[in-house]
């Protein structure tokens, strides 16, 4: 058996055929610069398109099927299935470069627990006004907060299972309850726990298509009133429900 890597990447994907390709040859290209090994592993969470072909096809080292459709509960399945002590989540539809993966390693190496990264839509245009105001008032949060996106998630394997993994009671915002999880115990540790400002991941801005703004808006308010509703899929339908294109 081949020796274990340095660090896995693992890529959570319901119906991603069309996002994977894109994804895996940006994740491919950032580990060929690095001096680590690596491993990249997708968790196909119970898809009904071609996800977990497309997957191999593009250059995943290793797919896994989570069958029952919950983000938090499909991160944690790639986690079991890797072999690395770093762990790093990469969004389906986000593209990483060399230079983001090798200061995420690099801070696991020099007294980090764990972080994320500023968020950027690889389309600003199809984001609109209301998307480039929202996400850069996401940058300052997850900056001043120290919250990690869940387009960008990085940590030491010990620290991820020393709290526990994801949340699987949250079917949203189980990357929010992580990051404040690995803060606490990384002030217990001497280590800390930062987000990455350069170079941004970059992500799709594909839901600003699917949706209205006053619908997002609707939504995000409504999680902020009933913050409860993270514990239902039904009312966590955002991430869930895709509309008919």
């Amino acid at each position: 058996m081949p020796s274990a890597p340095d660090y896995s990447i693992i890529i959570p994907a319901f119906n991603e055929g069309a996002e994977l390709p894109a994804t895996l040859a940006a994740i491919r290209a950032a580990m060929a610069a690095q001096r680590l090994t690596g491993e990249c592993i997708v968790v196909d969470n119970n898809s009904t398109d071609s996800t977990a072909a497309i997957a191999t096809a593009a250059g995943a080292d290793l797919v896994v099927f989570e069958p029952i459709n919950q983000i938090a509960r499909a991160r944690n399945t790639g986690a079991q299935a890797s072999r690395g002590q770093q762990l790093i989540f990469v969004d389906a539809d986000t593209r990483i470069c060399a230079e983001l993966l090798a200061e995420a390693l690099r801070q696991l190496a020099t007294g980090s627990c764990g972080g994320g990264a500023i968020i950027a839509f690889e389309n600003t245009q199809q984001a609109g006004l209301l998307g480039r105001w929202g996400i850069a008032a996401w940058s300052r949060i997850s900056t001043f907060t120290r919250t990690a996106a869940g387009s960008f998630l990085f940590c030491q394997r010990a620290a991820f299972e020393a709290v526990g993994g994801f949340d699987q009671k949250l079917y949203a915002s189980e990357e929010v309850r992580l990051s404040r999880l690995l803060r606490k115990w990384g002030r217990a540790h001497g280590l800390s726990f930062d987000i990455i400002t350069q170079p941004a991941a970059r992500t799709s801005a594909r839901k600003f298509h699917w949706y209205s703004g006053p619908k997002m808006l609707g939504w995000v308010f409504f999680m902020m009133l009933v913050p409860i509703a993270v514990r239902s899929r039904r009312l966590c339908g955002f991430w869930y429900k895709r509309p008919v294109q």
